[in-house]
């Protein structure tokens, strides 16, 4: 395991936290259950049907030690699911739709964590993005303050050219497709305290663009510009600045040369891009041809960590988003306790 993921997986450890794995059925999430228990990150709960884990369990060669098997059948989990969507989604759910979404465990997972019963859930190796969001926005919702849901990557990028290894945020690389000005703001500002919480470090975040500064004008560099302007207002303590190019928010001589008042200019590590094709594109460019580890994407914005994987994860990537997504739950937790 990196460096990096290892002192998350340490903090983790620290004080696990109680993390739901809706997908009963999947050999990769059942996998993930188990080592998740066995290194004491968090205490893992698998939901779903007991016959089709244990099928599954089988198959998978696996046995479970130290996971808790909730049965998504019983009818206290389907009442339960089904009053808490109720309560958040009042008349707006017809009753077949309320009834579906009752028995189905991503959304039973989605209850508990709203219900204070579990602290994150971690899904979607065999269900669409679609369905995972619905479950977070319905039933956990946003945090106070948060207006917008939206992700980052971690981005773990080797050592090139004679530089060391670079840890770095990008956001908003998944969920929202343009952002306005007000919601790339917020964007920033979340990135930024993601990046500060799992990191240790202070984080210097740079609103990306085609110009630096006003090197060029156009409607989408305008927004950038605007957008800074929003998360500056919301956030004045953190270090922020835009519009940038990407040579002079991660090169020091570049930043210097462009932006020589800048403390962000060439020290960025929380990159923030001004929409979703150039933030996915982004994140990939640095994955495929630099090697970069990308660990994600990590949901910003709910009350409580619920989060996304894709349909192609490995076991070890559920290990590793959950391992995040706990390590954030545990930071968020001491913040409201202090």
């Amino acid at each position: 395991m990196n460096p990096v993921m290892e002192r998350i997986r340490l903090r983790a450890r620290l004080k696990p936290r109680r993390l739901l794995l809706p997908e009963a059925g999947d050999e990769r999430v059942v996998r993930a259950a188990e080592r998740l228990a066995r290194d004491r990150i968090a205490e893992v709960a698998v939901l779903g049907s007991r016959e089709t884990l244990k099928a599954t369990a089988r198959r998978a060669g696996v046995t479970l030690a130290g996971v808790t098997a909730l049965d998504s059948t019983d009818p206290a989990e389907i009442a339960r699911a089904a009053a808490a969507l109720r309560e958040a989604r009042g008349d707006r759910l017809p009753p077949p739709e309320l009834e579906r979404w009752s028995r189905d465990p991503l959304f039973q997972a989605a209850a508990r964590v709203r219900l204070g019963l579990a602290d994150a859930f971690v899904g979607g190796a065999t269900r669409p993005t679609a369905d995972v969001l619905r479950a977070v926005l319905w039933l956990i919702g946003l945090a106070p303050g948060v207006r917008t849901l939206s992700s980052f990557f971690l981005m773990i990028v080797p050592p090139v050219g004679g530089a060391p290894e670079r840890v770095l945020l990008f956001a908003d690389c998944a969920v929202v497709p343009d952002p306005t000005p007000e919601q790339l703001g917020e964007i920033a500002c979340l990135a930024a305290d993601h990046f500060a919480r799992l990191i240790g470090t202070v984080p210097h975040t740079a609103l990306l663009s085609f110009s630096t500064r006003g090197s060029a004008d156009h409607p989408r560099v305008q927004k950038v510009r605007q957008a800074v302007e929003v998360a500056r207002a919301r956030r004045p303590d953190l270090h922020i600045d835009g519009e940038l190019q990407l040579d002079a928010a991660i090169d020091p001589g570049i930043g210097q040369r462009k932006a020589p008042d800048s403390v962000v200019a060439g020290h960025a590590n929380v990159l923030v891009f001004p929409d979703l094709d150039a933030g996915n594109i982004g994140y990939k460019l640095v994955q495929r041809l630099a090697g970069a580890q990308a660990y994600g994407p990590i949901l910003m914005g709910p009350a409580r960590p619920g989060n996304d994987l894709s349909r192609g994860c490995s076991a070890e990537d559920i290990v590793e988003t959950a391992t995040i997504a706990c390590a954030l739950s545990q930071a968020e937790a001491a913040v409201g306790s202090g």
